[in-house]
């Protein structure tokens, strides 16, 4: 077993204010479960999240257990200065809570443990899922997520957010989930939930199913210091699927008075910075940050902040309805570089080929003729290309 290298996402917050870490449920990333959460709280806070290996921004690792994710988190507060810090985590991410308050209760003020358990499943449950993902990808995952993780007749009134999480499960490493099942497989605390005394918040989705209310409130009674709180009309994604509610839950047992917050200007941009790499890809962000002069600067800065801080971030459309949009409005306006680019976005969004071509049909009709042939034409050399960073589908 190794200590994985976990990548984060910096939602802002003051630099000097006190940390907190949010940790991410299987199949999501950082910044797809926690946004709403997050900005709420940078009010407070300096707010950062971490991926999975092979989730989100974090590149695929080595077998791992809790314990080393553990320590891998314990390793980016270092590399972010705070001795001591909150931790949030939903899921698998809870379970790493429960660790790092069992290995380094001195680093750890509070923790607030979502829709987790001491022990999650069964060893047999585990390694089953893991064999399935082998053999068939993540493909069966992403047909079952809807009704395992939210709360009836929430994938209907918040269709935009559903899709954003899904999505953030199609594009998890196959062989990475399967590890983190393995890794779920081995984890059981239960018996030393009296040995943690860090103060501990837990909070239960009323119609969570893979981790119920009973789970949590055995972590609440089992540890020193423990309260539960159940949510209505919650599933397994609280922090998605509630995020007011949570934001409000976390800065209360971290001893902040909660007040909504939309974010400062440098919030936004940080946000918008983690958006734009995940959509466009760090090689193309990285290019465009290195050509950045004095006379494109306040340019670049304007349009991380509004355009993917302020609406690549916005929770009712998911990032490929967004692509879909973005792909459509460039041809009508001729812009064939931004078109370009912004192929490679829609493949790393999930949009397909033949989406693309359908796409660029209907644009002839209400577009103009000349600029699909246009679009064709751009569209046959881009996805004749392998995408390193978003693949060929």
């Amino acid at each position: 077993m190794t200590v994985p290298t976990l990548a984060s996402v910096d939602f802002g917050g003051p630099d000097t204010g006190p940390l907190i870490l949010l940790g991410p449920s299987l199949g999501t990333s950082a910044a797809t479960l926690w946004g709403g959460v997050a900005q709420a709280l940078t009010a407070h806070a300096h707010v950062v999240g971490w991926d999975l290996p092979g989730h989100g921004r974090s590149v695929p690792a080595e077998p791992f257990t809790i314990g080393d994710l553990a320590a891998a988190v314990l390793a980016l507060a270092d590399q972010l200065g705070a001795e001591k810090f909150h931790y949030a985590g939903d899921s698998v991410g809870g379970c790493v809570g429960l660790q790092l308050a069992l290995d380094v209760p001195h680093r750890l003020a509070t923790a607030t443990l979502l829709c987790t358990g001491a022990v999650i499943g069964s060893p047999d449950g585990w390694c089953e899922r893991a064999a399935t993902v082998r053999a068939d990808g993540i493909a069966p995952m992403v047909a079952v997520a809807p009704q395992r993780w939210f709360a009836p007749g929430f994938t209907e009134r918040h269709p935009g957010v559903a899709a954003m999480l899904v999505d953030s499960l199609y594009h998890t490493d196959p062989e990475s989930y399967a590890l983190t099942c393995e890794a779920l497989a081995v984890f059981d605390v239960v018996e030393r939930l009296p040995e943690i005394t860090t103060p501990v918040l837990a909070v239960a989705g009323r119609d969570d199913v893979p981790t119920p209310p009973e789970s949590l409130h055995r972590i609440a009674s089992g540890v020193r210091d423990g309260e539960c709180v159940v949510l209505d009309g919650v599933g397994h994604l609280a922090p998605a699927e509630a995020p007011d509610r949570v934001a409000a839950l976390v800065a209360k047992h971290a001893g902040f008075q909660h007040r909504p917050a939309s974010g400062t200007v440098d919030d936004r941009y940080r946000a918008g910075m983690a958006v734009r790499r995940e959509v466009l890809g760090d090689a193309h962000v990285d290019r465009a940050v290195a050509a950045t002069t004095d006379l494109t600067a306040d340019f670049q800065r304007m349009i991380t902040e509004y355009a993917w801080g302020g609406i690549w971030t916005r929770p009712g459309l998911d990032r490929r309805s967004r692509s879909m949009i973005t792909l459509t409005a460039l041809i009508a306006r001729g812009h064939h570089e931004e078109f370009a680019m912004h192929l490679r976005a829609a493949r790393r969004n999930n949009v397909s080929d033949d989406e693309i071509k359908e796409l660029i049909m209907q644009t002839a009709i209400y577009c103009g003729v000349p600029d699909a042939n246009t679009a064709f034409r751009i569209a046959s050399e881009v996805l004749a290309d392998a995408d390193p960073e978003g693949g060929r589908r």
